[in-house]
Parts: C-alpha cells; sequence; structure tokens
C-alpha cells in the first residue's frame, strides 16, 4: 500500500476545503439555521409531536442527512473531476498507484470534509433544540457510513460527467428530491398506505430511518435493514469503481 501517495492526495483535497472555509463550513450553519427557523418554528408549532418526539427534534436527522449526502456527493465529484478537466488524472493513471490508493485518497478526504459538516450541524441543531443522543456509536457508524459510500457515489459522477453542468445533474434533480421524499421531516407511517409502499423504493428512507433510530430509537425501517441496505449501496459503488476503472471508463477517452 502506498501511503505516502494517499497522503498527498489526501492533503491535497483537504487543502482545497480549507481554503474555501466559508463556502464548506458556514454555509451549513446559515442553512441548518435558516431550516430550523422555517421548519422548527413556523410548521413545528403547528404539530406537536411525532412518535413521541417534538418536531423540532425530530427533523435533526433528517436535516443532517440532507447537507451529507449533498455534500459528500458534491466534495467527491469535484475532487476526482477537477484532475479531469485539467488533464493532470493521467499523471495519476501513470503513477504507481492502485485505483484502490487513489481511491482511498479522494474519498478519504471528501468523506471527512463531510463528517465534519455532519458534526456542526449537529453542533448547530443543539442550539436551538435539546439534542439527546440515545446512541451516540450507532450514530457515528451511520454518520461514517453515509459519509463513505455518497462520496464513493460522487467519485462515480466525477468520473462519468464530462461538463461541470453534469456534475449537478444527479445531486440536483435526483439525490435531494429523494431525501425530501425519504422521510425527513415527517415520519413513513403518516402517508396513506399507497405511498407507504412507494417510499420503500426510495434508498434514502433507510438512512433517514436508522440515522434517526440512533436519536431517539424511533424508526420507519428495522435498523439493521437500515445497516444492510447502506451496506450493499457502498459495496455496490465500489464494484462500479473498480470497473471504471479496470475498463478505463470515462478516464482513457
Amino acid at each position: 500500500m502506498n501511503w505516502s501517495a494517499i497522503a498527498v492526495i489526501y492533503r491535497s483535497e483537504m487543502r482545497r476545503a480549507f481554503n474555501t472555509v466559508f463556502q464548506s463550513l458556514a454555509s451549513p450553519v446559515i442553512t441548518t439555521s435558516l431550516y430550523f427557523v422555517v421548519f422548527g418554528s413556523a410548521i413545528g408549532s403547528r404539530i406537536n409531536t411525532i412518535e413521541g418526539v417534538s418536531y423540532g427534534l425530530f427533523i435533526v436527522p433528517g436535516l443532517t442527512m440532507l447537507t451529507l449526502l449533498t455534500q459528500s456527493i458534491s466534495n467527491a465529484s469535484f475532487g476526482i473531476y477537477f484532475p479531469k478537466f485539467t488533464g493532470t488524472i493521467y499523471e495519476i493513471l501513470s503513477a504507481p498507484l492502485s485505483f484502490f490508493e487513489a481511491l482511498i485518497g479522494y474519498v478519504g478526504a471528501a468523506a471527512t470534509k463531510s463528517f465534519i459538516i455532519g458534526l456542526i450541524i449537529l453542533g448547530t441543531a443543539s442550539f436551538f433544540v435539546d439534542l439527546k443522543i440515545a446512541h451516540p456509536f450507532w450514530m457515528l457508524t451511520f454518520l461514517v457510513l453515509t459519509c463513505i459510500s455518497f462520496s464513493l457515489f460522487g467519485f462515480i459522477i466525477g468520473l462519468w460527467a464530462d461538463s461541470f453542468e453534469k456534475l449537478q445533474v444527479i445531486p440536483i434533480l435526483v439525490i435531494t428530491p429523494l431525501v425530501f421524499l425519504g422521510g425527513s421531516f415527517y415520519s413513513i407511517n403518516m402517508l396513506p398506505e399507497f405511498w407507504q409502499t412507494v417510499s420503500w423504493f426510495n434508498p434514502v428512507v433507510y438512512l433517514v430511518s436508522g440515522f434517526r433510530w440512533s436519536f431517539f430509537e424511533v424508526a420507519d425501517v428495522d435498523v439493521w435493514v437500515s445497516l444492510k441496505m447502506i451496506l450493499v449501496f457502498l459495496v455496490t459503488c465500489l464494484c462500479v469503481i473498480a470497473w471504471m476503472f479496470k475498463t478505463g471508463y470515462k478516464l482513457k477517452e
């Protein structure tokens, strides 16, 4: 394992994040505060509790997931797309560096940045609600797995995209709607039976449900099912990336 090369990629990506500290860190804090003002105050004042949890508390896991997924995808996709755009990707491909080592460097940095943002969001939320975590270990586990799996997904998008516009297509048109329709701000049990059935095909439901369980022991889906779904998604992304590097898809054109 070429740890020196991995460290170079990792430090380079982390340095880019610190160079845009306002966009990377301050923006999630402002966005989280606005969500609490709009959803927590305006809507929360009209909803007493959901499954025994106050609405302000109930939306914390979903709000965290909303930002976590978009940030993980954005960080990882831009991280690998920029070398493609500048042509430096060929130096990486010709270096004594396996695809797995390059993957650790890029995805590790993207996941680290997303993890930090996730903690910042939870810290910001604690100023608005009395946040208590029933299972801190499982909360961190879901947080880390989500950061890694969606950073891998973002890496795939970065390899696939051939323009900056395409980097935004899936996060805006696919991921954000799935998060809003995935029980982020409501319980799936509140929906009519038909829409509950439809919701089970939304992968974000399992992420939000498992993450929410770690806070309040309240979930729409069994926590072990949620964990298995994240692991399946993670392994699938790894397999796709391995195929893309092996075949040179969008890399050797």
